[in-house]
């Protein structure tokens, strides 16, 4: 049975993450954590997900519960989650992080931390349909090369700290791989006279309102026709049930860096 820490447990993607790990077999709550000064500190899990006592508290700290767990599930914020990972090189667990707003330099180093001390599911989107997505953008990308102009939206709830999203940055990553273009062609803005649109770019462009969970559509558009992939995510359990399913993955592989598609054995 492999033991769970939860970081951020009383967030919004903390206690789905809880929910459902309380709803599989192979995994158990053991530890859960949150910033010093959350209202939650100090308080059953239960309490704050609305069931009976689970007897976990809620603790301020890593440290005060990391010896306890297999694996810590990490989406909270870039600094906070750097910081984690930094506490963990002196012990070795296997993290899950699904965090996104990383800098480059911040996810450069949580990337050489877990290769020398452990093992590390790092994915900007969990969810298994997203990550079936990077396959098909992929695939259509290699099909249709520079032919087609290719546009990348999404969209999120109107609390979200980043833009793009870490998935939205992913996809158009996956583009530039595939064509041998790099991040100078991304353009996340465009405003008054702009002219032509230059046959070399990959546009990504932003929504945030409401209470919208996630959506990303790639536009592949050529003359005469229009190819649109889309994957909308209608609850946070999506991502959730993938973070789960990566952390049982995870517990016992090497010291490194692994993502999704090497969960769902998609490589």
């Amino acid at each position: 049975m492999v033991k769970a820490i939860v970081a951020g447990a009383a967030g919004r993607m903390g206690t789905r993450i809880i929910h459902n790990i309380l709803e599989a077999d192979d995994i158990t709550l053991v530890g859960a954590f949150e910033r010093p000064d959350s209202p939650a500190v100090g308080k059953d899990v239960g309490e704050i997900i609305g069931k009976p006592p689970l007897g976990v508290i809620i603790e301020d700290s890593l440290e005060k519960v990391i010896e306890k767990g297999d694996v810590i599930i990490d989406f909270t914020f870039h600094e906070a989650s750097l910081a984690n990972a930094r506490t963990n090189a002196s012990y070795g667990k296997a993290m899950i992080i699904g965090t996104t707003g990383f800098s480059k330099e911040e996810l450069e180093e949580i990337h050489e931390l877990a290769r020398k001390h452990f093992p590390l599911v790092q994915a900007y989107n969990m969810s298994l349909g997203i990550n079936l997505l990077y396959k098909l953008v992929e695939m259509a990308t290699k099909v249709l090369g520079e032919d087609f102009d290719i546009e990348i939206v999404e969209a999120h709830h109107r609390m979200k700290k980043d833009a793009p999203s870490g998935t939205a940055i992913a996809l158009a990553n996956v583009i530039a791989k595939t064509l041998g273009w790099d991040e100078s062609t991304f353009r996340f803005c465009r405003e008054g006279i702009i002219g032509e649109r230059p046959k070399k770019e990959i546009g990504i462009q932003t929504i945030r309102a409401g209470e919208i969970v996630g959506e990303h559509t790639i536009y592949f558009a050529g003359t005469g026709e229009r190819i649109e992939l889309t994957h909308r995510a209608s609850s946070r359990d999506t991502f959730a049930r993938g973070a789960v399913k990566a952390a049982i993955w995870v517990v016992g592989k090497a010291p490194g860096v692994y993502d999704m598609h090497d969960v769902l054995g998609l490589k």
